[in-house]
């Protein structure tokens, strides 16, 4: 399928919706370390509405668990599993770097950055054209936030947060809309071949 994941790999949409959803609450809760004491309240919203999504996403993976996926194929989940260790070595090492050199400001940006590149990685494996939009939103955020931060006079973390936790949730609803529009379209096919079959 064009742009996206093939019909098949309707589970990776609801997979979509876990992983985003839970890691919109992660950057929603980093947000919190030290934001101006009126976006709080937001920011706890936004939170537990990301965990909603997350928490659906599971549940919905768990009942479509049975479902093909593009991850079934084991060297494509031998190379996502790379990306996957390449990431979390290089941002390991870069917060490691900022904490020691008195930078700890900048660890949450190089964070989003990092995942944004990750992103365009995963496209080669997903072969959804829509991950290349969030690895641009979630490397604009990481770079936004250098001068927004300072703008502001908030810390680098609130306007990551906020910025990465609105993109990931963003997604996590378009996973779960993608996730329904194609579990309707596989059912109106179904029924069709069904019907041909049986005339």
């Amino acid at each position: 399928m064009p742009g996206g994941i093939s019909i098949e790999y309707i589970r990776d949409y609801v997979m979509y919706m876990a992983i985003f959803g839970i890691f919109s609450l992660s950057w929603f809760g980093w947000a919190q370390e030290n934001p101006r004491k009126s976006w709080r309240k937001y920011l706890g919203i936004a939170a537990g509405l990301s965990l909603l999504i997350g928490l659906l996403g599971i549940c919905l993976s768990v009942i479509h668990w049975d479902k093909p996926s593009v991850l079934s194929d084991s060297s494509v989940f031998s190379n996502y599993l790379t990306f996957v260790y390449i990431e979390f070595l290089i941002a390991g090492i870069g917060a490691i770097l900022f904490i020691k050199y008195k930078r700890k400001d900048y660890v949450s940006p190089w964070i989003a950055f990092v995942v944004g590149i990750h992103f365009i990685w995963l496209k080669g494996i997903f072969q959804d054209s829509s991950l290349y939009v969030l690895a641009a939103l979630m490397i604009g955020t990481s770079v936004v936030s250098l001068f927004l931060s300072k703008k502001l006079n908030v810390p680098n973390s609130a306007i990551t947060g906020i910025g990465a936790g609105a993109v990931l949730f963003c997604f996590a609803i378009a996973g779960l809309i993608r996730f329904l529009t194609h579990k309707s379209t596989l059912g109106l096919c179904r029924t069709h071949i069904t019907q041909a079959y049986f005339k």
